[in-house]
């Protein structure tokens, strides 16, 4: 790149060249500034209603989104974010459009209290987790289709490990494995940061969100700097508008990660790759995908620029006779974009209509 700049610059006047930069930085920094004042005083607040809570212990709560009751679905967002990602809007709600033909059940982990900050993963997984599946499986009598996104999808193939005949299916939306398979000295540099970190971390019980979010920063920093300059030229009253303000809403709505769980997540999976590697454990039990026995689905969008597509698509691999499909999609936008429902919601519908 510098290469290219040079050449570009070449047979410019130093000075010319100098004040264009200034110019061209001087605007990016305005456009910056007036879609953070933009999003801070647009009007839009969510206002969607949870459905009912069908099973709840600490902090945990299973919502029931109703439906078919013969066709359970037990849904696992990632801990470090709100699960409502999946029930943004009613238009962009993933839960409720499958509502209509299946039983989906939303796992919301809320903010970690006292009692969680003493788990870790075999706490959330072979505890909460196996606890709200119990739950599931009573309410339908038969096991459900678990579905994992993001971080959530490696709590779900590790339920799947843990618990084969409980899980009748396995969707794994853009979840990480290989944690190496793309930029390794990225992911060792998170997990470099987050061990100076973590003797406070330790002290304080949780990794706060904003540590959360300085950590993971790095692996695009100036995404920042692109999506508010964008919204900065969007039209007060253009619906995408809401969109962004729902969305943006969501990601500053994060949730802690306790200190024991931290330590095993950046440290264990981006720092040593265990789950790569063959080395991830949870209650004493080696997490291996070619264990996993359930129909599986393996989701990986084309677009991510948060999970890497050569690090989920080991996971493809790795399952016996697992299916992938590869929407042009990014992380967030295979969920809640315009595209979402043709292009993810749609054929992922057509996979669990011919599977289950």
């Amino acid at each position: 790149m510098a290469r290219e700049l040079a050449g570009a610059f070449s047979g410019h006047p130093p000075k010319a060249v100098e004040q264009a930069v200034g110019r061209e930085v001087r605007r990016r920094l305005d456009a910056l500034v007036t879609g953070i004042t933009r999003y801070r005083q647009h009007p839009y607040r969510r206002s969607l209603a949870d459905p009912p809570v069908v099973w709840a212990e600490g902090t945990t709560r299973l919502l029931d989104f109703g439906g078919d009751t013969a066709r359970p679905l037990l849904v696992i967002p990632s801990l470090v974010n709100r699960g409502y990602i999946l029930d943004l809007t009613e238009e962009r709600s993933l839960m409720r459009h499958f509502a209509g033909r299946y039983r989906p059940y939303l796992i919301d982990w809320g903010r970690p209290g006292d009692v969680e900050r003493g788990l870790d993963l075999t706490g959330y997984i072979a505890g909460r987790i196996a606890t709200a599946l119990d739950h599931v499986r009573a309410a339908a009598g038969r096991p459900p289709v678990v579905v994992g996104y993001c971080m959530g999808g490696l709590l779900a193939a590790a339920l799947a490990v843990l618990r084969p005949a409980d899980v009748a299916g396995l969707v794994l939306l853009a979840t990480p494995w290989d944690f190496h398979a793309d930029r390794p000295e990225l992911a060792r540099a998170l997990a470099r940061g987050a061990a100076l970190w973590m003797p406070l971390v330790d002290q304080m019980g949780e990794l706060p969100v904003d540590g959360l979010q300085t950590l993971f920063f790095g692996l695009d920093p100036f995404q920042v700097v692109r999506k508010f300059c964008a919204f900065a030229a969007m039209r007060a009253n253009d619906e995408r508008a809401d969109e962004f303000v729902a969305l943006e809403d969501w990601l500053n709505d994060g949730v802690p990660l306790v200190a024991r769980v931290a330590r095993e997540c950046i440290l264990g999976w981006y720092g040593d790759n265990l789950p790569g590697t063959g080395r991830w454990t949870v209650a004493d039990t080696a997490i291996a995908p070619a264990a996993i026995r359930a129909p599986t689905l393996v989701v990986i969008p084309a677009q991510d620029r948060i999970v890497p597509p050569p690090s989920a698509s080991v996971l493809a691999r790795a399952i016996p006779g697992a299916e992938s499909l590869t929407p042009p999609l990014g992380h967030i936008g295979m969920v809640v974009s315009a595209r979402a429902k043709a292009q993810m919601w749609s054929p992922l519908g057509a996979w669990l209509d011919r599977r289950f």
